[in-house]
């Protein structure tokens, strides 16, 4: 079986950038199953939508993941309690909308679990990533009550994703880290079989500060006059990871980055 994970969607320039080519790169990259963080898919770069949210199903994503940006959007609140497709971070303080993990049953009865933490340093505060997870891993287990799971770490810096990633290493079939939309060169399998990468970029505009627009951003770094952030518009690079999963094992065979168009497209 092979996975598919994008990073962090931001603003219409990554949102376009899926719904007219994702179908394509499904067929040609033989994929099976697609996970997509669209915390910021908004037009305003903060937050999603129900339309966004439903126009993503439409062209082959199975499951969104979110962040610390998921109740942005306001509308979202409801809809996320009525969508199981549409996850947010396990362990954002309870109760909150919705659910952080899911049981996903494929065309061919494959059950992929997908778990959304997020991490505690510089960042919202939430419960204990680490706490969370372990009591995770008491209540679940690999080919016991799915073939495959897919853990998205939204956090800020790389020693914990790290640590996440070597917690899970051997309980999961991919640990992968978003949030700070710049992709990082680790992709690897860890020691017990865990696909890995610290962070899986963003789908969105690179000709930016990390999806937003460069000279306003320059300008509030300079506190010089700007606006609010909002995104760039120009030709966005889709960015993640392809895993390939042993069913027999529910770990990883092979992991590789996924880089597609924009400004990151070197081939």
């Amino acid at each position: 079986m092979r996975i598919l994970f994008l990073g962090d969607v931001v603003g219409n320039s990554g949102c376009s950038k899926i719904m007219n080519n994702l179908l394509d790169q499904i067929k040609i990259h033989k994929i099976d199953f697609v996970i997509v963080n669209a915390e910021n898919a908004a037009e305003t770069g903060v937050g999603l939508t129900k339309e966004i949210c439903e126009d993503f199903f439409k062209c082959g994503v199975n499951v969104i993941t979110t962040g610390n940006h998921v109740w942005d959007q306001k509308d979202i609140m409801n809809f996320i309690d009525k969508e199981n497709r549409l996850l947010r971070p396990k362990n954002l303080f309870e109760p909150s909308p919705g659910k952080g993990f899911e049981i996903y049953n494929t065309s061919e009865n494959i059950k992929v679990g997908v778990l959304n933490l997020m991490g505690n340093v510089f960042m919202k505060k939430c419960d204990d990533v680490f706490e969370s997870s372990k009591k995770f891993i008491n209540e679940y287990k690999l080919k016991e009550d799915y073939d495959f799971l897919i853990v998205d770490f939204h956090g800020e810096i790389t020693s914990e994703k790290n640590a996440i990633g070597h917690f899970f290493d051997g309980k999961a079939t991919l640990v992968i880290g978003t949030h700070t939309h710049i992709p990082t060169n680790d992709a690897r399998v860890l020691k017990n079989g865990t696909a890995y990468q610290t962070d899986a970029g963003m789908c969105g505009d690179y000709d930016s500060v990390i999806g937003m627009n460069k000279e306003n951003s320059l300008n509030r770094f300079m506190k010089k006059d700007s606006v609010k952030h909002f995104p760039a518009k120009g030709g966005a690079t889709l960015s993640g990871v392809i895993v390939d999963c042993n069913i027999e094992t529910g770990l990883a065979d092979k992991i590789s980055s996924y880089i597609f168009g924009g400004q990151l497209d070197n081939n």
